[in-house]
């Protein structure tokens, strides 16, 4: 009996024994294994070692060097338009880069089913846009400037054109609706969306072309004016609601001429006393009922509805002109109109 108990004792040690033995040999081929590989890569600069790169912020190998990040890998959808010249996203990921140079960028066309299902999914009106993954969230620079982001389908987009990037191009045109001033056809096939201002020089200006437009292309072109009085121009509020009022009574064009035409007259301080006095020089229009609207501000909503779509598509000045969906910045001479006009009727 007591054979048999010492027999099973030392068997017992014996497996232990082996066991620890080749512990320590696996332990053993670990450490010298990674000794091995840290010597080799030393002499052949081919790569870096775990210990290497904790106990590193900057290495370099092959002629490169790599640097450590305390921030994580932030993935990045940059959509854009192959085909647009003003559409390249280089310089703007290369600033976004130096911001958050953990970034990883996929450039997806517009013309391309994920492009499609980028512009559906967030809701993009422009190109280049940036799309960043939750993982942003956990920089530095989400932290500085998260107001310039808004969540869409779980992912974060970044509003480049609020801090005054150039939009490459537009995606769609800003909305019309019924209580829009519409001139011309409203089944035309082209429309041009107009935001001015009744006190500044160069609407003036602009205002000749688009009623040559009219006059040239008949039923087959349609001006949408928006109200986007600047606001270095103390009198044009006021002057957008008047035209607001006539316009209600089908009166618009008539008013909106002796606006420009008495810019210098009206656009003084105190000028909108004038207003009042303007209504009974255009024929058919009830002045007294025209006044009642002025009084009651019956269309200052309709303004600042205005105004507000102008700041949505990041427009910051007068005249600005959408042709369908082609934006045009400024007075353009009437011969690009037209250009363009052409073009949109040959679509």
């Amino acid at each position: 009996m007591q054979w048999n108990t010492l027999s099973a004792t030392l068997k017992h040690w014996s497996e232990r024994r082996e066991n620890l033995i080749a512990s320590i040999v696996v332990l053993a081929g670990l450490f010298f294994g990674s000794l091995f590989v840290d010597v080799v890569q030393i002499f052949t600069g081919s790569g870096f070692s775990r210990p290497a790169i904790q106990s590193h912020d900057i290495l370099v190998t092959g002629g490169k060097t790599w640097v450590g990040y305390t921030e994580p890998k932030v993935p990045l959808q940059v959509i854009s338009d192959v085909s647009c010249a003003t559409c390249d996203p280089s310089e703007a990921l290369l600033w976004l880069r130096r911001i958050v140079p953990t970034i990883e960028a996929e450039r997806i066309d517009i013309s391309s089913d994920a492009g499609k299902r980028a512009i559906e999914a967030f809701r993009l009106t422009t190109v280049p846009a940036f799309v960043f993954s939750g993982a942003v969230k956990a920089t530095e620079f989400y932290a500085q400037a998260e107001p310039l982001f808004h969540e869409e389908q779980g992912m974060l987009v970044f509003d480049v054109n609020k801090i005054g990037m150039p939009i490459g191009r537009y995606l769609v045109a800003p909305e019309t609706g019924d209580d829009d001033i519409v001139l011309g056809s409203r089944d035309a096939p082209v429309t041009l969306v107009v935001f001015s201002d009744f006190q500044c020089q160069y609407c003036r200006e602009y205002h000749e072309a688009y009623k040559r437009l009219l006059s040239e292309y008949g039923d087959r072109v349609r001006i949408v004016w928006k109200h986007f009085p600047l606001p270095i121009h103390r009198e044009a509020p006021r002057a957008a609601e008047a035209a607001q009022c006539a316009a209600a009574q089908g009166h618009f064009m008539a008013y909106a001429d002796i606006l420009f035409g008495k810019q210098s007259e009206w656009g003084k301080p105190g000028g909108e006393r004038r207003f009042k006095e303007y209504a009974w020089r255009v024929r058919d229009l009830d002045a007294r009922a025209f006044g009642r609207c002025i009084d009651e501000k019956q269309s200052a909503e309709k303004v600042s509805l205005d105004i507000g779509l102008a700041e949505d598509f990041f427009i910051e000045s007068a005249p600005a002109t959408f042709v369908n969906r082609e934006f045009v910045s400024g007075a353009a001479p009437y011969a690009d109109l037209k250009t363009l006009v052409d073009t949109a009727l040959a679509e």
